[in-house]
């Protein structure tokens, strides 16, 4: 099969979902590294390891659509179990993206795909390849390299997707294979070897790091030496007769003047509070905090900050929590923080329904980062600390000035106390930041304050704000400090990884169910973890089942926007298929206290009166749970 059966992309069918961009953005984040595993198996072996790493990280990233967009959901398990649409999306288009990189120019350009390889991500300096696994994976690595794109892509789908080949096959299709069977042909020819495909040898996030030709750096240092000194003089002209920063420092050119837009961007309006407001105000949230650390009197580091929020310029990294308005604020905000930290000047500012933080480095070099993060309608429980820096894997926090200690708690590990951190202005001393591995999940790390007599949980979710821990049944949920509470997350702990970067304000744990297992195996809990969102849309539910002995829980069932498990439907069903240690199969089902029955039907039909049903069922079974609560309403397994 030649590189040119890959076709252009065959108009969207109108019964595709929609994906909207935080969709796609969130599995994005949550499936990123398998995405780009993918990338790596397709792209074509005459790239060479370095820039097929580098190239697979582009796609990936690239991959991210810029407006709603359609895409096919197709099956990613066997059984007919749906994929998310976003996850369908990005596979589908950095799928097409690797095998476009195997085309010729031309045929590339009558394609409209881009002409030129990606630009970003660039490393200087350093060789990046992924570790080198046994014979095995060389030998699987040389097979695949004799095969054709489409070829390499029917392989990876079938291994790394488990997809079966008539899913494979509308995949292909999607992409713009035009010969299908060729391509299934082709991999055909390669041993199925597909656990393989899990190993570091293809993992192009687990990468080994190697010096680039150093003689060769050497001279080329030489020339560049040159042309740097000559373009040093011009720059010094030019710049004449100021010099370093400008009055807003790395913003983009003013774009309007209007009173309003001129008064948010003076410093001398910044609102200031009272370092002891809190004491006597109805309300305790951010808007109470006062200015703190040792930079609030510099007025041009204000004047940036308010500037860079407004209009950032091209050297700002900006970043935003989904459905976080991006725009300048509407009024003078409030400064909460202007200070030192660490490598980095920062301020941290809030307008009522964002804070930003800006950064800009100490050492007076170009550059600088704006973060915004929704923080509206925060309580006290929620406006406890604000992330302050992050440098070397740790984290640094401003507290609220109602904090009275901080301390540092491995979630994961309930015995193993609390690690006190000292409080300096506020500011906490570094914090390991949670810690996870592909191989496991050794630590969850989490910020443990003390406000009087109330001590909370706060956990880094790589967010400006972090998010609240919780236990109990939705509606009555309470602080996850207590002992009970940390036994109860301690399994789930490093299930919080599922909702980085999604804007998450609180997640709470509620163990809704103890089942007795069959074979006199002990007792499995049930728990469900629900992560709620600032913006209000977007939370996500997930039904976990651990049987006794198991350190970690496993997911039996999960949702987006979903209300189950939450205070508007404190209600839940789930299911799973559990192997006893006899060897023999079951169903285990279970729903919240308030179920009066439960019902299996399809391949496997059951029933029991109350809120637990155990039967009897054959390896790779499937059925639907239906429950029945006690005010005679139906209620359906999570998914």
């Amino acid at each position: 099969m030649q590189p040119q059966d890959v076709a252009p992309r065959p108009a969207p069918s109108a019964v595709f979902p929609v994906v909207d961009v935080e969709q796609a953005e969130a599995a994005l984040v949550e499936h990123y590294p398998r995405l780009a595993r993918l990338a790596y198996l397709v792209l074509p072996p005459g790239l060479g390891r370095s820039r097929r790493v580098l190239t697979a990280h582009a796609l990936t990233q690239r991959a991210l659509p810029r407006s709603r967009t359609e895409a096919p959901v197709i099956p990613s398990q066997p059984g007919g179990r749906e994929v998310d649409p976003g996850y369908a999306c990005l596979r589908l288009r950095v799928l097409r993206a690797a095998l476009g990189a195997g085309l010729p120019l031309r045929r590339r350009l009558r394609l409209g795909r881009p002409p030129l390889p990606p630009l970003l991500p660039q490393v200087w300096g350093l060789k990046l390849f992924p570790r080198s696994g046994g014979a095995d994976e060389l030998g699987l690595d040389q097979r695949l390299s004799a095969l054709s794109g489409p070829g390499r892509a029917a392989y990876a789908l079938r291994g790394l997707e488990k997809l079966p080949d008539g899913d494979v096959r509308e995949v292909l299709a999607a992409a713009g294979v035009t010969d299908v069977d060729a391509a299934l042909g082709e991999a055909d020819t390669v041993r199925g070897q597909y656990a393989l495909l899990d190993s570091p040898e293809f993992d192009p996030c687990s990468l080994v790091a190697r010096p680039t030709d150093l003689m060769r750096r050497r001279q080329h240092g030489k020339a560049a030496l040159v042309a740097g000194a000559a373009l040093v003089v011009c720059g010094v002209l030019v710049a004449l007769p100021g010099a370093g920063w400008g009055p807003d420092g790395p913003a983009a050119p003013p774009y309007a003047r209007n009173a309003a837009a001129q008064a948010a961007l003076d410093p001398a309006q910044l609102i200031r509070i009272s370092p002891d407001a809190w004491r006597t105000s109805p309300r305790t949230d951010f808007s109470v905090w006062p200015a703190r650390g040792g930079l609030t009197g510099d007025r041009a580091l204000l004047r940036r900050a308010l500037a860079v929020w407004a209009r950032p310029g091209e050297a700002v990294r900006v970043s935003a929590t989904p459905g976080t308005p991006t725009g300048g604020p509407p009024g003078p905000p409030h400064l909460l923080y202007a200070g030192n930290v660490d490598n980095a000047r920062v301020v941290i500012l809030y307008d009522g329904l964002r804070l930003a933080r800006y950064a800009e480095p100490r050492d007076g070099t170009r550059g600088a980062a704006l973060d915004l993060a929704r923080a509206d309608n925060a309580r006290r429980a929620e406006s406890g600390a604000v992330v302050l820096d992050r440098s070397d894997g740790n984290v640094r926090y401003l507290t609220a000035p109602w904090v009275t200690e901080a301390a540092e708690r491995d979630l994961a590990e309930p015995g193993s106390g609390a690690m006190e951190l000292t409080l300096t202005g506020g500011v906490t001393s570094p914090l390991s930041s949670p810690v996870r591995h592909d191989g496991g999940c050794p630590a969850w790390n989490v910020l443990q304050l003390t406000d009087g007599s109330t001590t909370r949980l706060m956990t880094d979710l790589g967010e400006l704000v972090p998010a609240r821990l919780t236990t109990g049944r939705p509606g009555s949920v309470r602080e996850a400090s207590g002992a009970k509470a940390l036994r109860t997350w301690a399994p789930y702990a490093c299930s919080l990884g599922a909702v980085r970067g999604q804007g998450v304000r609180s997640v709470n744990a509620w163990e809704f169910a103890e089942q007795s297992l069959p074979d006199d195996s002990g007792s499995a809990a049930w728990v469900c973890t629900r992560a709620e969102t600032w913006r209000g849309r977007g939370a996500r539910a997930l039904a976990q089942f651990r049987a006794p002995g198991g350190r970690h829980g496993a997911v039996a069932a999960g949702g987006a926007d979903v209300t189950a498990c939450g205070a508007r439907d404190p209600h839940v069903l789930a299911g799973v298929l559990w192997k006893s240690e006899e060897g023999d199969w079951y169903l285990l089902a279970a729903g919240s206290g308030d179920t009066e029955s439960v019902r299996a039907t399809g391949g496997i039909r059951a029933s029991a009166d109350g809120n637990l049903l155990t039967a009897r069922a054959k390896q790779g079974a499937r059925a639907k749970l239906k429950g029945t609560l006690e005010d005679g309403r139906q209620i359906t397994a999570l998914r």
